[in-house]
């Protein structure tokens, strides 16, 4: 089991059960860890845990088929079909995973907790698509859910995975805080995991056969079976029936955006072309399809700024945007086969760009920064823009040691009012003309 981060959100949500009453909901893509982490945490604050997988088991599914979803009948029936497990009020938990697929489990969510005898942990690696679910008739539990946003293990997380101690990663925090520079020896260290990090990825199932395998091929395989287990979800709805089904038109549409993925990063700009899904495409044609990539937790989008002030999000250009991948590991994987071989080797090739913007994009992501980018006909382009300590600050990521021209040019000109901004390279930590250099394996700090 992986120290995840996460727990700490799982934890404010038990301090908070006896103030308000809340099913804690886990979403996210699948195999980011939310069954693992739900049932370790289900059978370390409860006496007792049942365990339902919507995805698999349709009788207990059907339990839920009923038109009066009021506790005292669900019991009768879960009591029956579970009957070796102890349902003890105020000591039990109920784990519904999956639970996007079985929406009346979901409605039943309020009643549960209004009547406050049974905790619920529920998960779902689809619960985010907007109309996912065409059943007009099934009611969502508003006000009654908790819920947080996982995702695949962060950088910090695969250290300590790796066996790093917490006091060595304090001290690289202290570093940071300091601006001083990482000791040698722990710098060249952690650009040799960080490296292992980028191609192996966050997802921990893969993490661990990395650890205790070595075998890069083994991790490729891995990896090429979760994205055909995304594929498999790609336009995937339940019906009014309460039974999936596949709109064919939505999955011919999100898949030629997804497989555009590779050479929409590829390219020196990274705008988001939509002319490389077809010559004649439009972004009204495969919008949405993006969004279901973005809803279902594969993709992040990274939208131009039309200027730079704060809040960012206020200035951003809606139809201007940048796509990422969430977990670089998969995106290797993506790439033509030998990639990761020259990653380890330290050649990254013509992917180099393309690689470091998204492992930086995705390390962002999961220290929950909304991605921003800031580009201009004049040739100005910031890779990222955050807001930091009430500063807006831009971030350049360079794969080699080239020079910052844009970020130069936005501290000097008074017009951007930008103080300081931050170059991302293989350098140790530095400072100089208000630009700092920070190694890209502390991204997860800032």
């Amino acid at each position: 089991m992986f120290v995840r981060k996460v727990i700490k959100e799982m934890d404010e949500w038990f301090s908070l059960r006896n103030i308000k009453k809340k099913a804690l909901v886990i979403r996210g893509a699948r195999q980011i860890g939310k069954t693992t982490i739900a049932l370790d945490y289900a059978k370390r604050k409860f006496k007792n845990v049942i365990y339902i997988n919507f995805m698999t088991d349709l009788a207990a599914k059907n339990i839920f088929n009923i038109s009066d979803l009021d506790v005292d009948k669900l019991l009768v029936l879960l009591t029956a079909y579970f009957s070796k497990k102890s349902f003890i009020p105020y000591e039990t938990v109920m784990v519904f995973d999956e639970i996007q697929e079985c929406p009346n489990a979901r409605t039943s969510i309020k009643s549960f907790m209004l009547d406050g005898r049974f905790d619920i942990i529920a998960t779902g690696s689809l619960l985010g698509i907007r109309g996912y679910n065409k059943n007009e008739l099934v009611s969502i539990p508003t006000g009654f859910e908790y819920f947080i946003n996982m995702k695949s293990l962060d950088f910090e997380e695969y250290l300590l995975a790796r066996g790093i101690s917490k006091e060595i990663i304090e001290l690289l925090v202290k570093n940071m805080s300091q601006l001083s520079p990482i000791d040698n020896t722990m710098h060249e260290l952690m650009l040799k995991y960080f490296k292992e990090y980028i191609v192996v990825g966050g997802m921990p199932e893969i993490v661990d056969v990395f650890l205790k395998t070595s075998d890069m091929s083994l991790v490729h395989k891995l990896q090429q079976n979760i994205l055909e287990e995304y594929k498999d979800d790609f336009g995937k709805h339940l019906g009014r029936d309460n039974k999936p089904y596949v709109n064919k038109t939505e999955l011919a549409k999100i898949l030629a955006v997804y497989n555009t993925i590779p050479s929409q990063l590829a390219k020196e700009n990274k705008k988001f072309q939509f002319s490389l899904i077809k010559k004649d495409a439009r972004i009204k044609e495969y919008y949405d399809a993006l969004i279901w990539l973005c809803d279902a937790g594969i993709v992040s989008i990274c939208n131009n700024l039309n200027t730079l002030d704060m809040p960012l999000d206020a200035y951003k250009i809606d139809e201007q945007f940048k796509i990422y991948f969430n977990d670089t590991g998969l995106l290797i994987s993506m790439f033509p086969e030998g990639t990761a071989s020259s990653i380890l080797n330290g050649d990254l090739g013509i992917y180099k760009g393309a690689i470091y913007e998204n492992i930086v994009a995705d390390m962002l992501v999961k220290n929950n920064k909304k991605l921003y980018y800031y580009s201009k006909n004049s040739g100005l382009e910031l890779d990222f823009v955050i807001e930091l300590d009430n500063n807006i600050i831009p971030l350049e990521v360079k794969a080699t040691d080239g020079r910052a021209k844009s970020l130069k040019e936005v501290i000097t000109n008074a017009k951007y009012n930008v103080s300081k901004a931050i170059k991302l390279s293989s350098k140790n930590i530095g400072f100089s003309n208000n630009i700092i250099n920070i190694p890209y394996y502390l991204t997860f700090i800032l």
